[in-house]
């Protein structure tokens, strides 16, 4: 047996034989598609093995990460770190070979996949970086940036509409440098997909700009010439991505080929003998021969050689232009520049829209920041979420001819827009955003998970956050978004009050190390003279009294001009009470106890509680005595003006509760 064939083989059955050691996983995909990764990783993937964090390295994604053994079983042979222990080990607590790929965890997993099309959207977000990144930064002679996005996926992966939606983003960008092979097996859990995908997947690609090939590599399983003459046909063609479509025999070499059977569960202990038999493998099992680890370790010594001379290419490109080359430098390493010496950045005076605050801070930190980028699902006119031209910075939009732009027109694709932020930000080199109406958020919602998950710090632009839409109708009325949004680990979500409480936010969000949602208004709100960087702490008091309140009166966003009018009138009745601005519960909790008593104390039991969604975030603020003005129920369509007060966010009625608080503490 050839070393080729011995090394295709040799990633089946490490994979089939963790997988039956884990008693759980998939070992479907693996066997199916070893020839395709195999033919990537030794042929065509630039990789450096001692540096997976180099700049100018190919990108490759598991789309469909239940594949994962996959990549371990790669990700060994290949010496990125894994050890035979560690596939010995996979799906066990604490293993660097959980069940999905983890960003973050195991060296070499650039993005975690699980979720079925994230991936591919997490691709497109990664060429589109890697197209805008040479387009900024190359010159003749320089190509600093220049390297491919690859990524596999399977039949699941292109029924989920994210697929469609970031493929048509692809194509029409003409992301020539996304590959993507697609393991098209027929087979997914349920059985044959004749069930429920008979669409050509082929005239459905090219019907979207891209380039589609085709390798059988069921007549010919392990046909690596013929995969071979694929990559090299897409990575000719450069103004359209390109598919490689793969047809494959899912669990190839078992006695389970071709059945979902092999597609979620082990291949048992006697089916696994007869899939060793039927290939040949007479090793001991996770051994491999030597002449496997050598022959895979050519793949990456080419690969630091590519490295070094790109860092020698880099160096003289630093003397030629050393300007772009720090620029470049800094935009990889992620540097912010000192926000507090901005002096403008928290300058407002007249009643704004907090989505118009939101643009006033965006553009003056455009100027500053030249790795940010971003757009929105068609709603940048509505969102105020695009950086305007000046006589000093010319942002423009991407496009292809244009790739250097820095707006970005995403079109109708939410769930795909935030997942292509997260690659984006996952690539390096840029400081991703997206926007669209809060109420959208849902659309986003998996992808803004996998940003927590990932701790990816994408900032998230959410307009027109409540019943202020108005005349849109319950549709367009977020209620049980905040809530969504706030039950997600490791997702901060600011929603301020006025437009230095809106700078804090986004100083939060391009600081940190988490995603960051901004939840803002359509309608203007007052400008507070206490509110400014003491919002980073995510809670503060922006308006005390004489000594002890006598309640409380918390509030996010639009509400907190509720609170400070029912302060006024609780004064007037002789009522102490303290206004508590909590434009990110999430920052507010890092606070110390100390800090956090001294804005909430705990002896003042009277509180209400007045936003504009749903009461469950309150419930841990308002104690035991409190109260709440909140939404319940859907809005209505009619004129905001109208809609405040019917539902109850009216100065009276935060009064009346607060009475009512203070009333039960007796």
């Amino acid at each position: 047996m050839n070393v080729q064939k011995n090394t295709v083989n040799a990633i089946r059955i490490l994979s089939a034989e963790a997988i039956d050691k884990a008693k759980s996983g998939h070992p479907g995909l693996p066997l199916g598609c070893a020839p395709i990764a195999y033919t990537l990783f030794q042929n065509f993937l630039k990789f450096n093995p001692n540096d997976m964090k180099w700049d100018n390295r190919d990108r490759f994604i598991l789309s469909a990460g239940h594949g994962s053994m996959l990549d371990y079983s790669l990700f060994y042979l290949y010496g990125l770190g894994l050890t035979k222990e560690d596939l010995m080990n996979f799906r066990q607590f604490g293993s660097k070979t959980p069940g999905h790929p983890e960003y973050g965890h195991t060296v070499g997993v650039e993005t975690t996949t699980g979720p079925l099309g994230q991936g591919i959207a997490n691709a497109v977000g990664m060429a589109l970086a890697e197209a805008h990144l040479s387009a900024k930064y190359n010159r003749e002679g320089f190509p600093v940036v220049d390297h491919y996005t690859y990524a596999i996926c399977g039949d699941g992966c292109l029924q989920e509409g994210i697929a469609y939606e970031a493929c048509s983003f692809a194509g029409t960008h003409a992301l020539g440098k996304l590959i993507l092979f697609y393991d098209d097996n027929d087979i997914t859990i349920e059985g044959d997909t004749d069930v429920t995908f008979k669409e050509n997947v082929g005239a459905r690609f090219a019907s979207q700009n891209w380039q589609v090939l085709h390798v059988d590599l069921v007549s010919s399983p392990d046909d690596i010439d013929a995969l071979n003459a694929a990559v090299e046909e897409a990575k000719a063609k450069t103004d359209k991505p390109s598919i490689i479509i793969c047809h494959t025999h899912i669990g190839f070499g078992s006695p389970l080929e071709g059945s979902a059977k092999c597609h979620g569960s082990p291949l048992g202990a006697e089916n696994l003998a007869k899939t060793k038999e039927k290939l040949g493998w007479e090793y001991a099992p996770f051994e491999c021969p030597q002449e496997v680890f050598d022959h895979c370790a050519k793949a990456g010594k080419a690969g630091a050689d590519a490295q070094t001379a790109w860092e020698k290419m880099f160096e003289e490109y630093a003397k030629a232009y050393p300007e772009l080359a720090k620029e470049y430098k800094s935009a990889m390493a992620g540097e912010m520049p000192n926000f507090d010496e901005m002096d403008d950045l928290y300058d407002f005076e007249k009643p704004m829209a907090t989505r118009q605050t939101s643009a006033v801070v965006l553009n003056r930190l455009a100027k500053k920041v030249s790795s940010l980028t971003g757009g929105s699902a068609d709603l940048a006119p509505s969102n105020l979420s695009d950086m305007k031209d000046t006589d000093e910075i010319k942002f423009g939009y991407f496009a292809p001819d244009n790739f250097a732009g820095r707006n970005i027109h995403f079109g109708i694709r939410e769930h795909a827009m935030a997942a292509m932020a997260n690659g984006m930000q996952l690539h390096g080199g840029l400081k991703a955003y997206c926007a669209t109406f809060f109420v959208f958020s849902d659309y986003c919602k998996p992808a803004m998970r996998l940003s927590a998950l990932m701790k990816v710090p994408v900032t998230y632009i959410l307009t027109h956050d409540s019943i202020g839409v108005g005349e849109d109708g319950p549709t367009h009325q977020p209620v049980e978004q905040l809530v969504m949004l706030r039950s997600v680990p490791g997702l901060k979500v600011y929603r301020p009050a006025d437009g230095k409480e809106t700078a804090a936010a986004w100083v939060s969000a391009l600081t940190g190390d988490e995603p960051t949602a901004l939840v803002l208004t359509r309608q203007n709100l007052p400008q507070y003279e206490n509110s400014g960087k003491i919002a980073l702490k995510g809670g503060y008091v922006l308006d005390d009294c004489e000594g002890t309140p006598d309640v409380l009166l918390l509030a996010s966003g639009s509400e907190v001009e509720l609170c400070v009018k029912a302060k006024a009138e609780l004064i007037s009745q002789g009522i102490k009470a303290r206004v508590v601005s909590m434009p990110c519960f999430e920052e507010f909790e890092k606070q110390s106890n100390e800090y956090k008593e001294s804005v909430i104390p705990a002896s003042v039991k009277a509180r209400v509680c007045v936003e504009a969604g749903s009461a469950y975030s309150w419930y841990k603020y308002a104690g035991s005595y409190g109260e709440t003005v909140c939404m319940d129920v859907f809005g209505a369509s009619a004129p905001a003006n109208l809609l405040f007060p019917h539902y109850g966010f009216t100065v009276e009625n935060v009064v009346a509760k607060a009475l009512a608080s203070i009333e039960k503490t007796k």
